[in-house]
């Protein structure tokens, strides 16, 4: 009952102070709502951003908005604190960010929650991935194998991560671990955790580093990090390697060897006492997948490459070496880019499990079948 007041509160706020986004936000093609100040607002429509008319009567206006939605939603934005950032009762996030910080005006980013579920069968048909590659994925997650997605803002590594947990096989006790609840997991027996930011006297903090401790101690079969930013990538690490088979987690980077360096400069950015080297082997032993995910030019989301973490060469740098990889595209007539994400003839480390499991997932499929 507390949770539909509060969403019956915060749609009320919405109607009342956001009235001229109020359409945009009703809209089912828009994904996100980009507010620069009251006379520029865009959207996010198919991964392609599209100004609109909408705007607010004054800088005022905008901020009264702002201030309401956060009180609605037991936060607060002010002079002591410019920058809001918040899950709001119907699953959407917002980030705000007062002036002068914001030289545009005050700024905002709504990003709308969808409730549809996505299955490895529409990812295949929206071209994302190809049928080998995602049964390969499936695969990954009946073996248990820790994998980190990687990706850019909007890429689409939240969804990823969302469609793998899907995937876990039954009988399992997952944990999730996020700064705002994002994942939508349908499974038996799932627990999620939110971090909690700390009260006007900066007291009650819970952080993301506090709830993988805690999660250590709650028998977790597999823990699920919504997103590695900051020194609990450490404590991820340490899950890994100490029997949490099948976990994962989402970071920003570009490549899935840019990945792994993110991953140990967060790791190390605490109070961690560890040698580099040692921090690097941990890394090394934790990480079995780096599945890369980009947001292309043409607006479509797609996984770019698939690779196993193999250790350290000599020089102590990361090797991740491709599985799948996507090659070149081409740009049709309508503007959208052609070309899948292939095989690169690389066979994994672990195809004994896949061969003593009896899985039917023959080497040949390793190999590609394209015609050059």
């Amino acid at each position: 009952m507390a949770m539909k007041d509060a969403l019956q509160v915060f749609q009320e706020a919405i109607q009342l102070y956001l009235r001229p986004v109020v359409p945009l936000l009703d809209d089912p093609t828009v994904t996100e709502v980009l507010i620069n100040g009251p006379d520029s607002i865009f959207v996010e429509r198919r991964g392609k951003l599209e100004k609109t008319d909408a705007r607010f009567a004054s800088d005022d206006d905008l901020r009264t908005a702002v201030n309401n939605i956060a009180q609605s939603v037991g936060r607060r934005i002010n002079d002591e604190e410019p920058r809001l950032d918040a899950r709001l009762p119907d699953g959407s996030r917002i980030h705000a960010v007062l002036p002068p910080m914001a030289r545009n005006g005050l700024t905002v980013s709504i990003r709308k929650f969808t409730q549809a579920k996505i299955t490895f069968k529409d990812y295949i048909k929206l071209g994302a991935i190809t049928p080998d590659a995602a049964n390969f994925l499936e695969i990954c997650m009946f073996l248990g194998k820790n994998i980190l997605v990687s990706g850019g803002t909007g890429s689409g590594k939240t969804t990823l991560l969302g469609l793998l947990c899907s995937r876990i096989p039954k009988g399992q006790r997952v944990i999730v671990i996020e700064d705002a609840t994002e994942l939508a997991i349908d499974y038996e027996h799932v627990v999620f955790f939110e971090t909690r930011m700390a009260g006007e006297q900066g007291e009650g903090e819970v952080t993301m580093r506090d709830l993988l401790k805690s999660s250590l101690r709650l028998r977790p079969d597999r823990i699920i990090v919504g997103e590695v930013r900051g020194a609990e990538g450490m404590e991820l690490i340490q899950a890994m390697n100490t029997g949490h088979k099948g976990c994962l987690g989402t970071i920003h980077a570009n490549s899935p060897n840019d990945a792994l360096v993110r991953l140990e400069a967060l790791a190390m950015g605490g109070d961690n006492k560890i040698s580099e080297k040692a921090l690097q082997y941990s890394i090394a032993s934790a990480i079995d997948l780096v599945v890369q995910i980009s947001r292309l030019s043409d607006g479509s989301r797609r996984i770019i490459s698939i690779a196993e973490v193999n250790g350290l060469d000599r020089d102590y740098n990361y090797v991740a070496t491709n599985i799948y990889h996507l090659g070149n595209l081409v740009r049709g007539p309508d503007g959208r880019l052609a070309g899948n994400i292939e095989p690169t003839g690389e066979i994994p480390s672990f195809i004994h499990e896949i061969e003593d499991n009896r899985i039917p997932f023959p080497r040949s499929k390793f190999f590609s079948t394209k015609v050059s």
